[in-house]
Parts: structure tokens; C-alpha cells; sequence
């Protein structure tokens, strides 16, 4: 799926900007897993991890049942 949104210029806001803050809203919201935000991002699980405190963002308290789930996946 492809979503357009027109940005004002002043935000200075890139593609990339609006594409991590979604991503993270919606691992926030619960919509998507922390493995599954990184890989639509394109960075390692930490690095992913690591942004959420740069966006003051807690980690999920299930992050442990995560790696697990992932890992029995693969």
C-alpha cells in the first residue's frame, strides 16, 4: 500500500521522517512488533530499539515473548 501526504515545506520533513515516525507509532500502539518495525525500517532489531528512545518511546514490557515468538518462527 502506497499513502501520499502532503507535507508543508516548513516542517522540513523527509520521506524517510515520515516513515520512522509512523513506524514507531504503530509499534507505540501496539499495531506491529519491534522485529517487524526494524525490518520495514530496514535496521537491526537494537537500532530499532535505540530509536525508540530517541522518540521517547517505551519498550514494550513483552519485548522478551517477541524475541522468543521470532526466533521459534525462523
Amino acid at each position: 500500500m502506497k499513502v501520499v501526504i502532503d507535507i508543508p515545506d516548513e516542517l522540513k520533513l523527509d520521506e524517510k521522517d515520515v516513515k520512522t515516525a509512523t513506524i514507531i507509532k504503530l509499534y507505540e500502539l501496539g499495531k506491529i512488533c519491534s522485529g517487524k518495525a526494524a525490518k520495514i525500517l530496514g535496521i537491526k532489531r537494537i537500532d530499532f530499539i535505540d530509536l525508540l528512545g530517541k522518540y521517547g518511546v517505551q519498550i514494550s514490557p513483552n519485548i522478551e515473548e517477541e524475541v522468543i515468538k521470532e526466533i521459534n518462527n525462523a
